[in-house]
């Protein structure tokens, strides 16, 4: 393709045919059309162009082979970042990382994206951004708990809700924030989780009178007294009223296997 005209027309063939695969649902041709169009597009200098067919063939790759759509969604990453527009960079992080979560299982590279998303949307300092920056790492805390990784965790939910007790709009879920803060810290020590729970009532007074609150107090006490049904009646008072879900499950799970001689890993 010589002269700029040529490899114009050849960017607008390749974008056409990538449509049409798309109609006929050929996902992988689709996507290598789009690819193509995205170099001949980095050949004529127009970066914006490239980046745009780079994230069409990323998400007709989604479709048929996920580890490409990663590839050619990290090229638009490289060019949005390369002019500066970390907003739809973040943005295009969390689709990888929700790549990594659903279709290839790699927890830790799913971290590490809604890391990077995250750090871009901090940057950025509005507070939308910054509400778009919490998301990315609530999500990061909930899997490093699960991991195991409770004082990354713990760092994480409690500068989430530091940050939101003081919004008008953002406060009621601050309890839930410190609540899972707290969780974190009984596992590792259940001292830790008295220092915490008296830290976040100073912190946040409407955590006090919160049913999270509550609820871990009466956990802690029947931790103390390694009184195992009065662990599960409460965890089931709880339930019955806010239905915990897996990731509450869990840990309250794994809380309640540290009470002497309770084996059956049951909540109910």
């Amino acid at each position: 393709f010589r002269g700029n005209t040529r490899v114009e027309e050849a960017c607008e063939m390749y974008t056409r045919a990538a449509n049409m695969f798309k109609i006929a649902k050929n996902w992988s041709a689709a996507g290598n059309a789009f690819c193509q169009a995205a170099k001949l597009h980095m050949q004529l200098q127009s970066k914006h162009d490239s980046a745009t067919s780079f994230v069409d063939a990323g998400n007709a790759y989604k479709k048929a082979d996920p580890q490409e759509a990663i590839n050619c969604l990290n090229a638009a990453i490289d060019i949005y970042t390369d002019m500066g527009r970390f907003t739809i960079a973040a943005k295009h992080h969390i689709t990888i990382a929700e790549i990594y979560e659903a279709e290839l299982v790699d927890i830790e590279k799913a971290i590490a994206h809604y890391e990077q998303a995250a750090d871009y949307y901090k940057g950025e300092e509005s507070n939308r951004q910054v509400v778009f920056a919490n998301k990315c790492l609530l999500k990061v805390a909930a899997y490093a708990a699960q991991l195991e990784q409770y004082q990354k965790a713990i760092e994480i939910y409690e500068q989430v809700g530091t940050n939101t007790m003081d919004n008008p709009l953002l406060k009621y879920s601050a309890k839930e924030y410190f609540f899972k803060a707290a969780l974190c810290h009984f596992i590792v020590d259940e001292l830790n989780a008295k220092l915490a729970l008296e830290k976040y009532e100073e912190m946040f007074p409407a955590f006090t009178d919160s049913r999270e609150c509550k609820l871990l107090k009466k956990l802690l006490e029947a931790h103390e007294e390694q009184n195992c049904e009065a662990y599960t009646e409460a965890v089931k008072e709880f339930d019955s009223i806010s239905r915990l879900d897996q990731w509450l499950t869990t840990m309250l799970l794994r809380i309640k296997k540290s009470i002497q001689g309770e084996g059956d890993g049951d909540l109910k």
